[in-house]
């Protein structure tokens, strides 16, 4: 992996101060191996990106989606984030806030079918 900006690290650490709802949500039933024992980190640096959630053992990335995602600067530089980190081969799997505040029993059964 590329190197990354030294300042990335501060950037991560004052995402999880600012955590939405829904990252809160999701963090309390992924952290401490709760998910079938998957190791979650979250607002975790991968090269130059910082992903929402991340899981080294299935080599996925969850996002979560709220309305900045509509914008259309965020789409395109989504669309380049989400390309360069799959050609390192990676796995991402998007997600609405929505999902994870009103189904989230179904976006656990979403990141756990990465690891059929």
């Amino acid at each position: 992996m590329s190197a990354y900006p030294h300042y990335i690290i501060d950037v991560a650490r004052q995402l999880r101060k600012r955590s939405t709802i829904s990252e809160k949500i999701l963090w309390e039933r992924l952290r401490r191996h709760q998910l079938d024992g998957l190791k979650f980190k979250r607002q975790n640096h991968i090269g130059r990106y910082i992903v929402d959630f991340f899981c080294s053992e299935l080599n996925l990335i969850i996002e979560l989606e709220g309305g900045i995602h509509e914008k259309e600067i965020q789409k395109e530089y989504d669309v380049v984030r989400f390309e360069e980190l799959e050609s390192r081969g990676f796995k991402i799997l998007r997600i609405k806030n929505d999902e994870v505040i009103d189904d989230i029993e179904n976006v656990l059964k979403k990141i756990l079918k990465y690891k059929m």
